[in-house]
């Protein structure tokens, strides 16, 4: 008998607008029981609350095109409406030094997270759900950056990271509201960088997940045309941010690195070091596991310092996501990134970003996508529970017998 269980679901099923039809004239009166089909019954004009509940609703493929099914605001042009944590879009991608494309990285992270909703959002790995806690979640929609003037465009980016952080958060006991960025090339970290020192009135630690280090001297682009605005690039922007005094020195890291470096030598790491990093390989991974990733992160990052994660999708192998710029073979899976994003979740977050998807050279099933989209769920479900921690109240729903601390993948 399956009545028992079909019964136990009507209340979920109205909670969630899947609806029998019309509630207004169906049995009785007159007609002595028989069924009246909807369209020949008087018209009865339904509440507000019962339009929200019968049409409110969207499947995994309905909808419009927002990250997660979140709500949609144009946050920049909204300042009375106020967030905790807000998906941005910065779909710029005239920075880079090969494969063009990730400007429609926005959209096709935002398309890849619609089986992501307030319905089945339960991290078990976190035993939270961070669609339904405490933080007020927006889709910010999108930065319209110019694609014909690179420094117009950063200046953009740059005014939007600050008027977005200096906003007053919804959370009265959050002192700011916190961005995951949806690039967009990498160069975009420089804005955010430069919006952050600004918001919390230093410089901030780096947690950088590359396959490149992206600290490079401009000059190791070479060009018979240089040009000052050239050094922005998306292979130079934490050289930049580190000149900048943006990136707090002896407190970041490289975490996935397998890159050719410059010229006969190790000039390319000894610039590297001159700024701070720690470098955790990709070929690391091997030998110390995810978890001796996470141990050497959180060593070196602790847990009180303001940090900003950057990460480069092209970390992964790219026979696993191929959509992205400046391939490079040798990289980790998907589920071992995502392991070491559960296993920092303790970091003080101030914000994040996921670049450098380009879904022109995604594969059909659009992997590269997908996993930037689960990313940016694993980052966002830390800042919640960190929220949570940090307000002194319970991280997690009890219950889970410990199995939240596997991976569920």
């Amino acid at each position: 008998m399956r009545l028992p269980g079909f019964m136990a679901l009507v209340p979920w099923m109205a909670g969630c607008g899947v609806v029998a039809g019309h509630q207004h004239g169906h049995h009785g009166g007159a007609d002595g029981g028989k069924h009246v089909p909807l369209h020949e019954r008087e018209y009865i004009q339904d509440p507000v609350e019962e339009l929200e509940r019968k049409w409110s609703f969207e499947w995994g493929f309905s909808g419009v095109n927002s990250f997660a099914h979140l709500e949609h605001v144009k946050c920049l042009t909204k300042p009375d409406t106020p967030f905790d944590i807000g998906i941005i879009g910065v779909p710029f991608d005239t920075a880079v030094s090969y494969r063009p494309g990730a400007r429609f990285g926005p959209r096709a992270i935002r398309a890849a997270s619609a089986r992501q909703n307030s319905f089945r959002g339960f991290n078990a790995r976190a035993g939270i759900n961070p669609y339904l806690s405490w933080a007020k979640i927006l889709d910010c929609g999108d930065v319209p950056v110019t694609p014909f003037d690179n420094f117009v465009a950063l200046e953009q980016m740059t005014s939007a990271y600050l008027e977005l952080g200096h906003r007053s958060p919804l959370s009265s006991l959050s002192s700011r509201p916190k961005l995951i960025s949806l690039g967009g090339d990498h160069s975009i970290a420089l804005a955010a960088l430069r919006g952050l020192h600004k918001v919390y009135g230093g410089p901030i630690a780096v947690l950088h997940f590359d396959a490149h280090l992206d600290t490079w001297h401009p000059a190791k682009y070479p060009s018979p045309w240089p040009s000052e605005q050239a050094q922005f690039n998306h292979g130079s922007m934490f050289w930049m941010a580190s000149n900048e005094g943006l990136i707090l020195n002896g407190s970041s890291v490289h975490a996935g690195l397998r890159t050719r470096l410059s010229g006969p030598d190790w000039a390319d790491y000894e610039d590297d070091d001159s700024q701070g990093f720690l470098r955790i390989s990709s070929d690391d991974i091997d030998d110390i596991g995810p978890k001796g990733v996470i141990d050497a992160i959180m060593s070196r990052m602790g847990t009180e310092i303001p940090v900003y994660l950057s990460l480069d999708i092209d970390v992964l192998d790219p026979g696993l996501a191929p959509g992205t710029g400046t391939p490079e073979a040798g990289g980790w899976t998907s589920r071992e990134l995502i392991r070491i994003l559960r296993g920092i979740e303790g970091l003080n977050l101030v914000g994040a970003d996921i670049v450098e998807v380009a879904p022109a050279y995604d594969g059909v099933g659009e992997q590269t996508a997908l996993a930037g989209a689960q990313a940016a769920y694993e980052i966002l479900t830390s800042m919640v529970k960190r929220g949570l921690r940090d307000m002194g109240k319970v991280a997690e729903v009890p219950g889970g017998k410990g199995e939240g601390n596997k991976d569920e993948l």
